[in-house]
């Protein structure tokens, strides 16, 4: 079997006793905080301890800020990690079939332990490349407890913020033994020891009251792929057996009628809504749910689902929520008039939805989200005298219209730099693109594909019919 290098990274440094952020646009998204048009962010080891103007900070290491935007770092909550390497295989895919033979039918099958490493590491530092600080890791391939393990080790190498949500394979042959007794055991394995205080477990499940009731005895939030035109019937039931809590949390939730919002709203599920890929795979009526959610009650996170057909970076996904939200606002008003009245997110909506709400949704709006006193130091600079940024004439605008992973400065996860002036810190590129080219390489053969990198569809596989 093969093995994973755990050097790739090296571990990022120990965060400075006292750093003091001097001079940057401070975007807090902290209803007290507010924002800041020049103002200093003073940390104590991995949490923020004072944010205003002209703060004395005395022998802290200063971070020259002025002509950057200081803000939370978003927060994806909902990413199929394990697929990084399989990075724009299928981008014209039209049908969630297209998008399960080029993953679930094909590829995963053949995923060793050193598989699912490269591909979690991979998301995990192309999340903090684009200034994603926090991932919720839907890793619905564990094989394995060793697959899982795999998982985990990859998250906690990155040095990125953390939700690993162990999940069941799709297809293919696995170790049902190990299931769902994994969770106790990773549980026991990484988090109980406290020894890894930014990586958190969940439960991947769908409507499996059994699975629910031992990811509850654990502790554990549960996750559940849910689509609302083909599932909505099952919630009542649920929802009058008590088993929807706001420990719950519902991906998409595409097509669900009024009553199931009703419901969700009522039992207080956490909800996070895809507007890329429901578009891009046809997910029901192809549109994302923010409207339908912010009507009820509920402020959705953003994810971006996965990598497999598109980019993995929150600009894009506010960018594309913004538009899709304008047009379906627009086409209610033409056919349904005042009854569903559309609401639609200014940017700075948007930007709540991709920080604050993400972090809600992940269950860890008490440490992230917001940029506040007492909260972990998990924040992104932008620099904006950079040429597509400058001038910047409104702050959020030129975070949600315009920004790019490129403008992303400097990332700070717990008081911990892990991209600075533009790089991501402690990545062997060369082992890392090695790894990368050796775990394809060996899942193309094992599945019998051909790569052709101007393919204009992805050919589903023998193995995938």
């Amino acid at each position: 079997m093969a093995k994973y290098n755990r050097s790739i990274v090296q571990a990022p440094a120990a965060p400075a006793a006292r750093t003091l952020i001097r001079g940057a646009t401070v975007l807090s998204m902290d209803g007290d905080i507010g924002n800041l048009a020049r103002g200093d962010i003073l940390i104590e080891g991995s949490t923020i301890t004072a944010i205003g103007e002209n703060i004395e900070a005395g022998d802290a290491v200063v971070i020259e800020a002025s002509g950057m935007i200081a803000m939370p770092g978003m927060v994806d909550t909902h990413r199929h990690s394990w697929e990084g390497q399989l990075r724009r295989i299928n981008p014209n895919a039209e049908t969630l079939e297209d998008y399960c033979n080029a993953t679930h039918f094909s590829f995963a099958k053949y995923y060793r332990p050193a598989d699912m490493y490269i591909g979690n590491l991979l998301t995990a530092l192309g999340c903090i490349d684009a200034g994603i600080t926090t991932v919720v890791d839907n890793s619905h391939n564990s094989r394995t407890g060793a697959h899982s393990d795999a998982a985990v080790e990859a998250l906690l190498d990155a040095g990125i913020r953390s939700v690993h949500a162990s999940g069941a394979p799709v297809s293919g042959e696995w170790d049902k033994a190990h299931w769902p007794g994994n969770l106790e055991r990773l549980q026991e394995k990484y988090v109980n020891n406290g020894d890894n205080p930014l990586l958190s477990l969940a439960v991947m499940a769908q409507l499996e009251p059994e699975l629910w009731a031992e990811a509850r005895r654990l502790g554990l939030p549960i996750i559940t792929e849910f689509f609302g035109g083909d599932m909505a019937a099952e919630l009542e039931g649920l929802h009058r057996e008590g088993l929807l809590r706001p420990d719950n949390i519902f991906n998409h939730c595409t097509s669900l009628p009024d009553a199931g919002w009703k419901i969700l709203s009522e039992a207080g599920v956490r909800v996070n809504v895809c507007p890329r890929s429901d578009a891009h795979y046809g997910i029901e009526d192809g549109m994302f749910a923010m409207q339908s959610a912010q009507r009820h009650g509920i402020s959705p996170g953003l994810s971006v689902d996965n990598e497999t057909s598109y980019s993995g970076d929150m600009f894009m996904e506010m960018r594309v929520a913004f538009y899709l939200q304008r047009v379906m606002g627009m086409h209610q008003q033409r056919c349904c008039g005042a009854e569903h009245h559309p609401v639609t997110l200014p940017a700075h909506g948007l930007l709540k939805a991709a920080t604050l709400d993400g972090a809600a949704c992940a269950g860890l709006q008490e440490k992230v989200g917001s940029l506040a006193p007492g909260k972990q130091a998990d924040l992104i600079l932008i620099n904006t005298q950079d040429i597509n940024l400058y001038p910047s004439g409104n702050a959020f605008g030129t975070v949600v219209h315009a920004a790019e992973r490129s403008n992303v400065d400097t990332v700070m996860i717990g008081g911990c730099i892990v991209k600075r002036g533009g790089k991501v810190l402690g990545v062997d590129s060369a082992r890392l693109r090695a790894a990368i080219d050796e775990s394809r390489e060996h899942l193309f053969a094992a599945a019998g594909y051909q790569p052709d990198i101007f393919a204009e569809t992805f050919m589903p596989l023998e193995s995938a019919k």
